[in-house]
Parts: C-alpha cells; sequence; structure tokens
C-alpha cells in the first residue's frame, strides 16, 4: 500500500497486521483475490472501525471478525474517484473536436458510475502559467465538485466541456447512488485522513443522482459489444476505465483489446486507458501497457488513447503530465 505520507492510521494498521501473526493466518483463510489491504481495512471501517492506535483496531478486528470477513468476500475495491476525470477531459475533449460530434461514453469497471460525469463536473488545472478554470454552464456553485490538478508539458486543456449525449457503465456488481448502504461502502473505501475526498464524493453523488447512469452488471468481456450497440449511433463513442485491467487475467485482457479493435473499426470507436503500466504479478508477469521506466511513474498511471500512451496522471486524478 502507499499509505505512509497519505494515511498515518492505514500506515500504522497495515505494519500491525504485518507483524501479527495471528491475523495474518486468519487472511490467508480467504481466497487470493480477497487478500487485498484495502479492501480488508475498508470492510473494518464500513463496520463502523475507528481511525485510531492499532491496539484499538486489533479489538474491534476480534470483535467482529466474522463480519469483516463477510464483508470481505462479498465486496470489492470499487473506489469510485471522480477525480480522475480531470485526467481524462483533456482528451475526451480532443476527440469531441476532431470528431465534430457529442459524446458517447461507456464506462468500464464503473462502480457507481460517477466518472461518466465529465461535463458536469468543475475543473481547476494549476499549470506554469496560471489555473485554467472550467465550469459546467448553468450549475449552481456548490453543486458539483471542483477537480483540482497540476498539469506539466503541453497538455490540450479545454476552452470549455465537451457536451455528453448518452452515458453507461459496466461493473461486476454496480453500486447505486441512491442506495446508503452502497454509499457507506464507497465512503469506507476512501482513507481516513483525506477528508477533501469525502466530501468530492458527497459532490458527485449529488449531480449522479440528478440523473442516475445506466449500469449494467456482468463481465465487461460479455456485456461491452450489447451496450456499445445501444450507443447514439450520431456520437462519438469512447470507452475507457481506470484502475481495472489489474482484475483481468492475459486472456481476458487479450478479449478486452480485441473487442475495442472491432469497435474501432465498426464504429470509429475511442479508447482511453488509464492504469498502471505493471500489474498485480499474475501467472504469466504480462502486463496493461508498454514498458515505461518505473522510476519516471513512481506508482503514477499511464494514459492511452487508442494504444499510443498520451501522460502520466496521478492516481486519483490530482495530476497530469502530459508527454
Amino acid at each position: 500500500m502507499d499509505a505512509p505520507g497519505n494515511s498515518a492510521c492505514y500506515a500504522e494498521w497495515s505494519v500491525g497486521i504485518a507483524d501479527d501473526p495471528e491475523l495474518l493466518r486468519r487472511i490467508d483463510q480467504w481466497p487470493h483475490n480477497k487478500r487485498q489491504p484495502l479492501l480488508m481495512l475498508a470492510a473494518a471501517r464500513f463496520l463502523g472501525a475507528e481511525a485510531g492506535p492499532y491496539p484499538d483496531f486489533r479489538a474491534f478486528l476480534d470483535e467482529h471478525w466474522a463480519d469483516v470477513s463477510r464483508t470481505v468476500l462479498s465486496r470489492a475495491t470499487q473506489t469510485n474517484e471522480a477525480g480522475r476525470c480531470a485526467s481524462l477531459l483533456p482528451s475526451l475533449a480532443q476527440i469531441a473536436v476532431a470528431g465534430g460530434r457529442p459524446l458517447a461514453l461507456i464506462e468500464v469497471g464503473a462502480s457507481a458510475g460517477l466518472n461518466l460525469y465529465p461535463d458536469r463536473y468543475g475543473y481547476e488545472y494549476a499549470t506554469s502559467a496560471g489555473t485554467t478554470r472550467l465550469a459546467p454552464a448553468g450549475a449552481v456553485p456548490g453543486g458539483y465538485p471542483v477537480l483540482g490538478c497540476t498539469v506539466t508539458g503541453p497538455a490540450p486543456l479545454p476552452a470549455g466541456l465537451p457536451a455528453v449525449v448518452w452515458r453507461a457503465g459496466i461493473d461486476l456488481n454496480p453500486l447505486d447512488v441512491r442506495n446508503p448502504d452502497d454509499v457507506a461502502w464507497l465512503e469506507a473505501l476512501i482513507w481516513p485522513e483525506q477528508d477533501f475526498r469525502r466530501e468530492r464524493l458527497h459532490r458527485a453523488l449529488q449531480v449522479a443522482r440528478a440523473d442516475p447512469p445506466l449500469l449494467v452488471a456482468g463481465d465487461l468481456n460479455d456485456r461491452l459489444p450489447a451496450l456499445a450497440a445501444q450507443a447514439p449511433p450520431d456520437a462519438t463513442l469512447v470507452v475507457f476505465h481506470s484502475a481495472v485491467l489489474a482484475y483481468l487475467d492475459a486472456a481476458a485482457r487479450d478479449r478486452f483489446r480485441g473487442t475495442m479493435a472491432q469497435l474501432a473499426t465498426d464504429r470509429g470507436c475511442h479508447w482511453l486507458s488509464n492504469e498502471g503500466h505493471t500489474v498485480i504479478l499474475q501467472a504469466d508477469g504480462s502486463s496493461v501497457v508498454p514498458e515505461m521506466d518505473d522510476e519516471r511513474l513512481r506508482g503514477r498511471f499511464l494514459l492511452l488513447h487508442n494504444g499510443t500512451p498520451v501522460a502520466i496522471t496521478g492516481p486519483h486524478g490530482q495530476s497530469l503530465e502530459w508527454l
């Protein structure tokens, strides 16, 4: 985990867990794909664990272990960080201008679909020349999140927000922005000290509740072709994802690339991939995107447009380094 420097609480808890043989024994009883630090910590927070010293957290786990385990086994890390729209917006605006048409968006691995509203959020891009501010036309200030992003390189920052006429998402288990339990899970996935992200989440939820997205449940490879067929033919279709391909094995990734190639041929679909350049180690050791120097990325994502790297991005959209 990247807890040091981002969450003193999670850093302390992670060290405590690593030095706790009995707790590690319990965690080892879960399926391999459920042994994710953030998933376990979020499950405990979802059930009421308060930020504090590790001994208090450990006592909470002892008292609530059955519920923690049940939550881990039934939930997934579905962090729905609206801030990532700041990384995607310049590319989306470029695509809209080049096509001369409004956009139809599909997000795979959409969680609650909060990244499907790039046209309804505000932005503050900090550059060496000053700050570029964008706001949705006609929206009431305070009724939408304002996404801050530090920009380096010749990023094509837009003068306005692109028009989006259709939006949809796919997730194995979509979260409903109107369901209090699902919203509580989204809140639990935010690290304890990061109140600014919690506030951003609440404002993004306001936007989504006013016009809930079309979300379909299922495997992205199974559902994508039929969902893409529903997109308006007079709009430019864009399929995008962030921190998703790590959860696919090599065969599923190959299938997804094939589907995207077919969509590009059939209807000029654009593909935005915002992922870590390597993934959680898998059997074949394959990577999500072309190799790039680890020292340059330093835990950030690589944004690709139709397979070509265009930017290095902060995992939560906090930075954009245009290549």
